[in-house]
């Protein structure tokens, strides 16, 4: 800003005849102030500290200069003293700052100039008062810095005639370095930091940059610095040093439900293979429910990039129950063993233009077999008479998601929905022709403020959360009974046998609360409600307490939930959604 003159008084002592010696200063007869316009006398007056009647006192005048000068209206003080009545008058002369006709704003491009003017509280029509508009500089800084604009700054204001033009530097990103990284690429970081040469700084975008990184699970340790940027000193290059760390891990799972029993395998994934971040997992579980599986993926995706996904997978369930309330019982009908084995690929990325929205195709091939075990035999004949006991499933599933979750946080926060269609055709060996449609939503809402009431020691980034899912599906064409929606078991409802309820249509709703107790520990209070029709009438429900660990293998999940005629038991890992 440029510094007005200040003139410091020049002071003309005045030796009148009638003082008795040489040295006596002058008695203060009368003040007076000359130059203003719109500032009141009064109100200059009120901050001097020379009073008439009291002798004249050279500093005492300066300090005056300096408290009228800090009063911010005016541009140049000084003092004149005159012989007046005996004694001296002092007269203040100030001149002015111009009147405001307009502030003027250059150089900004994340907020409007109405944006910024809602933090001036100076109007045309005033005189400029620095002072006054100080304050109102500091308040736009404030705006800019409380929205990651940290680096911002006023390079200078200028007053010509009613004119004031503040001239703001909104620094950019200039390079994007990254260095310590030996196996993986160093595209896989950037995309991941979704920040770009050119884009404004910003310190919340760039620490939420720094946590996506890290939440890679491939380095040990992010740091950022930061150095002028080499074709613009007003821009800044980032200095991304990171340290890799092993992606490749042995697991070994134990699991057990009321009905499936005891189970548990062994596994191996790499979430980086080749550096490229491409996810390995393969492994096997043994048990009544038997399986073996193998994939490759990739789950990044933007509006250039595919995610896609390629795997193939055994499945044996043993004794497993059927229950069917449309045909009026309410009790076990029969129990079967099933058999599935497959393979499918599948592809997709972000729509052109909104970040939020994604699309994925799925092509699934599957052959399944149902053996009967014990129960009624009859009763089995019928209802998978549409479809036999067996056959070949070729499929396509096209989904549509928007994902509003907050891609940087350590917990989950905000929503996921999509919508699906499957449709099975006789071709490449399937045997049938149907399609089945459903909607699932996914919500995540942390809880605040309820910390001191239930007297829990909640981190900030590790809130209590409530969490529900809305489930809905319907079919058409002749939908054989073992591709039929099923409920039940640890991923659904959580009080009944997996997979005892099936139907050509789906309703599920699960809804979880939970409780950290400790950064790694947290009860879930939870309850299931659903049914196989689009009906509210009849539906099955549950409630029930379950505890979640955080261990190097994952999320250790245990639950327990009692449903209308029993009780389950659920131990695995990772959450239901």
């Amino acid at each position: 800003m440029r510094k007005p003159i200040m003139a410091l008084a020049m002071l003309v002592v005045v030796l009148f005849a009638s003082l008795s010696t040489a040295e006596a200063a002058p008695e203060v007869t009368m003040l007076a102030v000359e130059g203003n316009d719109h500032v009141v006398s009064q109100h200059i007056l009120g901050v001097v500290e020379t009073k008439i009647g009291e002798p004249m006192d050279q500093d005492r005048l300066r300090k005056d200069i300096e408290a009228i000068y800090g009063l911010g209206f005016f541009s140049y003080v000084d003092a004149m003293v005159d012989p007046h009545l005996g004694g001296a008058k002092i007269t203040y002369v100030v001149t002015e700052n111009p009147v405001v006709e307009k502030v003027q704003f250059i150089g900004n491009t994340v907020y409007s100039d109405e944006d910024l003017m809602k933090q001036v509280f100076t109007s045309p029509g005033t005189v400029f008062n620095r002072v006054f508009f100080r304050h109102d500089l500091q308040r736009i800084r404030e705006k800019f810095q409380e929205d990651g604009y940290v680096m911002m700054r006023v390079k200078d204001v200028e007053v010509e005639g009613g004119i004031v033009k503040v001239y703001i530097m909104e620094p950019r990103i200039g390079e994007i370095v990254i260095q310590g990284n030996r196996r993986t690429k160093t595209y896989v970081i950037k995309r991941a930091i979704n920040l770009k040469e050119g884009d404004l700084f910003n310190s919340i975008i760039l620490r939420h940059a720094i946590n996506k990184v890290r939440g890679l699970g491939y380095f040990e340790d992010v740091s950022v610095g930061f150095e002028p940027a080499a074709n613009d000193p007003d821009d800044v290059d980032l200095i991304l040093t990171v340290q890799e760390q092993k992606t490749g891990k042995v697991s070994f799972s134990v699991s057990h439900g009321s009905s499936s029993g005891w189970g548990g395998g062994v596994g191996y994934s790499d979430s980086n293979l080749s550096g490229r971040g491409v996810n390995l997992d393969l492994g096997f579980e043994l048990g009544d429910y038997e399986k073996y599986w193998a994939s490759l993926s990739s789950s990044y995706m933007d509006e250039k990039t595919f995610a896609w996904k390629i795997g193939a997978y055994s499945r044996e369930f043993e004794d497993r129950s059927y229950w069917d309330r449309s045909m009026g019982f309410d009790s076990e009908l029969f129990q079967y063993d099933e058999k599935r084995k497959g393979g499918y690929i599948g592809a997709g990325r972000k729509f052109k233009g909104d970040d939020k929205l994604s699309w994925f195709v799925t092509l699934d091939w599957h052959d399944s077999d149902v053996t009967f075990k014990t129960g009624s035999k009859d009763i089995f004949d019928t209802v998978t008479a549409q479809g036999g006991t067996g056959g070949t499933t070729f499929s396509a599933t096209g989904q549509v998601t928007r994902n509003n979750l907050d891609p940087y946080l350590s917990y989950r926060k905000g929503d996921v929905e999509s919508i699906a269609v499957e449709h099975a055709m006789k071709f490449l060996g399937g045997d049938w022709s149907f399609t089945k449609y459903w909607f699932e939503g996914k919500f995540f809402m942390p809880i605040v403020g309820m910390e001191d009431f239930l007297d829990l020691r909640m981190k900030k980034d590790n809130p209590m959360l409530f969490a529900a899912r809305i489930k809905a599906g319907s079919s058409s064409g002749s939908l054989p009974w073992i591709e039929r929606y099923d409920l039940g078991g640890a991923t659904s409802l959580r009080g009944y046998e997996t997979g005892q309820f099936k139907g050509e249509e789906l309703l599920l709703g699960n809804f979880e609360l939970h409780l950290p107790i400790e950064e790694a520990f947290s009860f879930v209070l939870f309850y299931d409600v659903g049914n196989t029709e689009l009906s509210f009438s009849d539906m099955k429900d549950n409630y029930g307490l379950g505890v979640r660990v955080r261990t190097p293998m994952g999320n250790l999940r245990l639950d327990y939930a009692t449903g209308d005629d029993d009780s389950q038991f659920h131990f695995g890992f990772g959450e239901i959604f």
